[in-house]
């Protein structure tokens, strides 16, 4: 017997109908007190060896439905290596339909919007690193739903950057890239990694969202709030996350910071920066176009001529993280964005973009980092 189950870690579909392989009927659910949808993590069972047709409807009125066209969904028999389905996209069927198509081989298959990042492999990994010489664990505070923000600081260096990820928690991308980072940044034998410990001090939050984590949200917290819209004036009642992290960055102030995210429709990795803040100065601009071309030069997966509009001058959100920090700091700050199709520029059709992809660019940020450190 067909059947479809979410009730776990980050879960998220709603079953509309289920007449046979042939026709699985699907819609997913919203964030809590929102209207963002997009996230979706299912299991399929009961098909092996049945030409099963799963279809996710209703997705024009979807965050981003622009992100559906040329999307092929994720998909995995062990939940370790997560492979690209057949999956095509029609917008004028049923309110807009995501249709997938698989023969399972295994009693068992999942899906999701993006490979999961669990919050046990979460903790593990804060476990794991907490472990390490030179590397400190602490919790800055606690989500609405009362879980750990976990920082992590590693390196005795004069400069400070801060790396923080998963603001919006259906963008699994972001915790496997810090996971990619933390591993490089933490390896005794990198002479990357050394030279940026000795030359800096990294405070890491790879996940700011743990309750949208968990709960299986695209966007938003456990009180239906987006955290990239709090930077300005954070609460403990509806955004203690941001509220948290951004205490702890007015005590130790901020040179370089990057937030991690991944972006539904366009398909490049590239960064979003703080053009229109009021005070913008010379000198973060030319580090910011440095950076920029430096990670070009590292990484053939990062690209610089397709991204966001760049903002006018004195138009920035300062609500938004980058924008926020840039201002308050006087730093330079940007927003990574991975996709969550495939990178255009570098395709691959098993895989699309990956975790794995996401942790080797990580590392490659890291090698950029230090290239511009001098000019901290």
């Amino acid at each position: 017997m067909i059947r479809i189950d979410c009730a776990f870690d980050s879960g998220n579909i709603k079953v509309e109908r289920i007449v046979g392989p042939h026709e699985i009927v699907l819609s997913i659910l919203k964030d809590a007190h929102s209207d963002f949808y997009q996230w979706f993590h299912f299991r399929l069972s009961g098909g092996r060896g049945q030409r099963c047709i799963i279809r996710i409807i209703d997705l024009n009125g979807s965050a981003y439905p622009g992100g559906w066209p040329g999307y092929r969904a994720c998909m995995s028999d062990d939940r370790q290596r997560w492979r690209r389905a057949e999956t095509s996209f029609d917008p004028k069927s049923a309110g807009g339909t995501l249709t997938i198509e698989v023969t399972p081989q295994v009693d068992q298959l999942w899906f999701a919007y993006f490979a999961p990042y669990s919050m046990e492999r979460h903790h593990d990994l804060i476990a794991r690193m907490a472990i390490l010489p030179g590397c400190q664990a602490d919790v800055l505070g606690h989500s609405l739903d009362g879980r750990p923000i976990d920082r992590l600081v590693l390196g005795t260096g004069p400069k400070t950057v801060w790396l923080y990820a998963r603001q919006h928690p259906g963008e699994s991308m972001a915790e496997w890239w810090m996971e990619g980072a933390l591993e490089r940044l933490t390896d005794p034998h990198d002479p990357v990694a050394r030279s940026l410990r000795a030359q800096a001090t990294f405070h890491i939050v790879p996940n700011m969202n743990p309750d949208g984590s968990i709960r299986g949200h695209l966007r938003c917290n456990a009180a239906g709030v987006n955290l990239n819209r709090e930077w300005a004036a954070p609460s403990a009642e509806k955004s203690p996350e941001v509220l948290c992290v951004r205490n702890a960055m007015d005590k130790t102030g901020c040179d370089l910071a990057m937030d991690v995210h991944g972006d539904e429709a366009i398909p490049q990795v590239f960064i979003a920066g703080f053009e229109g803040i009021p005070s913008i100065t010379n000198k973060q601009l030319a580090l910011l176009a440095d950076y920029k071309a430096r990670l070009a030069r590292i990484s053939p997966d990062f690209q610089t001529a397709k991204g966001y509009p760049i903002a006018r001058p004195g138009t920035a959100n300062l609500a938004m993280s980058t924008n926020q920090l840039a201002e308050r700091f006087g730093c330079v700050a940007m927003t990574l964005e991975m996709p969550f199709k495939d990178n255009d520029d570098l395709p691959c059709a098993d895989f699309g973009w990956s975790p794995e992809r996401s942790k080797l660019l990580g590392r490659d940020c890291l090698a950029a980092i230090l290239e511009i450190m001098p000019d901290l």
